[in-house]
């Protein structure tokens, strides 16, 4: 374990940062937006001429669309400068289209900051890294307060990232002359970044758990998607009655469905609290329905019937939902005190013994061990002879990485030992 970095030893907080440079424009201009194949094609041989690390970013759409796709992919690299690519209208085969950047990419390691926000979208134009290093991580292992770009970019480099179009609706054609601008910016210092962060990392004793970390990243295969989305929907912890959770499921579902099929954002087709406002009231008529907030709206008038239907369904299904939990693990931690006390007990030692550990090394708890991790851990666990190596296949079994492992393996044993003692003194 490094020993805890000491306050001379620490990269300033924010309340030492010094006075930071604007960082405006790019150092050679904007580049020209490549949109056509031959564009593309041109963008893979410029990046082909440089040497080192790619900086990648990408722009999507979310909260206006509903798929994830990138809309703007950015990259720089060393000796061939940026290019900025648009990945969208190339007809049946995108991938073909992408295919000479992509071949490109997949000769270097990947510089991306909160790279598990754009590899998604990234390997749906057929781009996966053949190495990886996100420097927004490396910021939480490093134990910075904040890790958004712009401000580990003043906090390391000294340089005032102005920030304004993340949100935008990167879908919208043509794309603004300041948007460009703005995207150009993500990747113009991000190889700089890296090398910042690296030797703080370094400096900590962290290099290999950013290594292992970094790498887990990069493979990581996201789970299945779930058939019970809409038990997501906000608000829906107020539905107790198991027909009208039912009214929500064939709302969202009919929601999911045209916003599909429109390619908009669910919310922009009706909002999660008209769902719920209306499987609560559940109106049998346009009158009723149009007459409750939102759905009185001339856009929601046209798609009344839409609305209805789905409330007729949940009325005569036989299939009702009895809670609205997904019920894949553990219930929320405020039930346990009074479903399960000894898990309670457990998850409170637990906690203590991570948010110790967490100061100890400067690391946020959370990164040490997933909070749903340390919940399955605690709900479950059952005393036994060998407490550590029962917990180190444990933590293997669900995805913890070897530093981590090495960190609170120990720990972890000793809160779960102590709070048996505790519980076995009682009784």
């Amino acid at each position: 374990m490094p020993d805890t970095p000491s306050p001379e030893t620490q990269t300033p907080g924010k309340d030492t940062e010094p006075e930071a440079t604007p960082l405006l424009a790019p150092a050679d201009g904007v580049p020209p937006l490549a949109i056509y194949p031959s564009d593309i094609e041109r963008a893979a041989t410029l990046l082909a001429s440089g040497t080192g690390p790619f900086a990648i970013d990408a722009e999507r759409a979310s909260g206006f669309r509903y798929s994830n796709r990138a809309y703007l992919v950015q990259i720089r690299r060393e000796g061939a400068g940026t290019v900025l690519i648009d990945p969208v209208n190339h007809g049946a085969d995108p991938l073909a289209t992408m295919a000479p950047v992509a071949e490109v990419l997949a000769s270097d390691e990947w510089i991306l900051h909160a790279a598990d926000q754009d590899l998604p979208c990234l390997a749906e134009l057929g781009m996966t890294p053949p190495s990886l290093y996100d420097t927004e991580l490396a910021g939480r292992l490093a134990g910075f307060d904040r890790v958004n770009l712009a401000a580990m970019v003043q906090r390391l480099l000294g340089l005032h990232l102005v920030k304004g179009h993340g949100a935008a609706d990167w879908s919208k054609r043509p794309l603004p002359a300041d948007w460009l601008n703005y995207a150009a910016l993500d990747v113009e210092v991000l190889v700089e970044l890296r090398a910042a962060v690296a030797a703080v990392l370094e400096e900590q004793g962290k290099t290999e758990w950013a290594a292992q970390e970094f790498e887990y990243l990069r493979t990581y295969i996201a789970a299945p998607t779930r058939r019970d989305r809409w038990r997501r929907t906000s608000g829906i912890h107020k539905v107790r009655n198991p027909r009208a959770l039912a009214a929500v499921r064939e709302l969202w579902t009919a929601r999911d469905s045209i916003a599909s099929r429109r390619d908009i954002a669910p919310g922009r087709i009706l909002p999660d609290s008209a769902i719920v406002n209306a499987a609560t009231a559940d109106p049998d008529t346009i009158e009723k329905l149009i007459a409750l907030p939102i759905f009185g709206g001339n856009r929601q008038r046209r798609s009344a019937q839409v609305w209805l239907d789905a409330l007729a369904r949940a009325r005569t299904t036989e299939d009702l939902p009895t809670s609205s939990d997904p019920q894949t693990g553990p219930p929320p931690a405020a039930r346990w005190a009074r479903r399960k006390p000894e898990a309670a007990a457990r998850l409170e030692a637990v906690r203590a013994g991570l948010a110790d550990l967490s100061q100890r090394v400067n690391v946020p708890s959370e990164n040490l061990l997933t909070p749903d991790t340390v919940r399955r851990l605690c709900w479950d666990w059952q005393p036994v002879p060998d407490t550590a190596s029962v917990v180190e296949a444990f933590l293997a079994e669900a995805g913890a990485r070897a530093w981590q492992r090495e960190l609170t393996v120990p720990v972890l044993a000793q809160a779960l030992e102590t709070a048996a003692s505790a519980e076995a003194s009682q009784d």
